[in-house]
């Protein structure tokens, strides 16, 4: 009860908009270090070294949120640029995440269509791959018809499915069509019950559902868990039906379950570490205390000092 209670609280604060502005000017202090690769795109691209190094790949994201004005959006498009010209400069290995939120998409279906399309083509020139993170539930129908729509321009783009919603085994069948290179999650927001499975039990078992829906459909996957019972699933399912490592990866995010994202690379699957970086840090730090509620102490440890 306490863990849920902790969990609703810190994704209720990851929403507040004046505690997102106050936290630019604090940097990234009181252990978002932890799970944020710096504040630019420089120190970024070290720590995605640092981690090809270990024989991980990396997608980096130019952490925003709250994006309101033409101005903003278009400063979020140009970091995006920014960003596939260092992966490319750098010649590290690396995909580039990003939320269209951050692109306009609450100004204009239109500003976002306009942005994603600038950014994909400059992917496209680096043979870089581009993912649609998914965002909350009222930008999911959105999201999907603007992915369908760029998917047939680009084949260098995907999008994120969530587990928890009970749409999700339908949207999966929408995609089936576009050959879509998913990466597939539980979900990190806080819906409603109206649209998304309450209890963890179920969302864990619909998680299983769309892992083996797509796998078995032939499509590029990738499994987005620290989960060891989802990952230990992923195996006994590709091994059980003869699918190639070439299909699927595992995803983890920066700075969390290192030693199993080290081991797994031992064992010879690919790996690749989700990497943020920037001084918009606030929202995504408390949607990852929301989801493990032991790192509430690295918060507290720098409270103290």
């Amino acid at each position: 009860m306490l863990a849920e209670v902790s969990k609703n609280v810190f994704l209720h604060v990851s929403q507040n908009r004046v505690l997102n502005k106050a936290a630019k000017k604090w940097g990234l202090k009181f252990g978002a270090s932890q799970v944020v690769a710096g504040d630019t795109i420089e120190s970024a691209i070290r720590k995605v070294n640092q981690l090809n190094q270990k024989g991980l790949v990396c997608t980096l994201d130019h952490l925003g949120e709250f994006v309101f004005t033409e101005e903003e959006a278009r400063l979020s498009t140009a970091m995006c640029i920014q960003t596939l010209e260092a992966i490319a400069e750098s010649g590290v290995q690396s995909n580039l995440s990003l939320k269209m939120t951050s692109l306009g998409l609450d100004i204009s279906k239109e500003l976002c269509m306009e942005n994603m399309r600038r950014i994909l083509h400059m992917a496209r020139m680096n043979n870089i791959f581009v993912r649609i993170d998914m965002e909350d539930y009222l930008h999911c129908q959105i999201s999907l018809d603007m992915y369908k729509e760029l998917r047939k321009e680009f084949d260098n783009v995907g999008i994120v499915i969530q587990a928890y919603l009970y749409r999700t085994e339908q949207d999966m069948n929408d995609l089936h069509q576009y050959q879509a290179n998913l990466r597939l999650v539980k979900g990190a927001y806080k819906e409603s019950p109206e649209v998304s499975f309450p209890e963890k039990k179920d969302v864990d078992e619909n998680y299983k559902k769309i892992i083996k829906m797509h796998l078995l459909n032939g499509h590029y996957t990738a499994v987005a868990s620290h989960d060891e019972e989802m990952i230990q699933y992923t195996k006994r399912l590709v091994r059980e039906n003869g699918i190639s490592n070439d299909q699927f990866e595992f995803q983890m995010l920066y700075g969390i379950c290192v030693e199993l994202q080290d081991r797994l690379v031992k064992e010879g699957y690919k790996v690749r570490v989700y990497v943020p970086y920037g001084i918009d840090w606030f929202g995504y730090f408390m949607r990852r205390l929301a989801e493990r509620p032991a790192n509430v102490w690295f918060v507290l440890k720098n409270f103290a000092k």
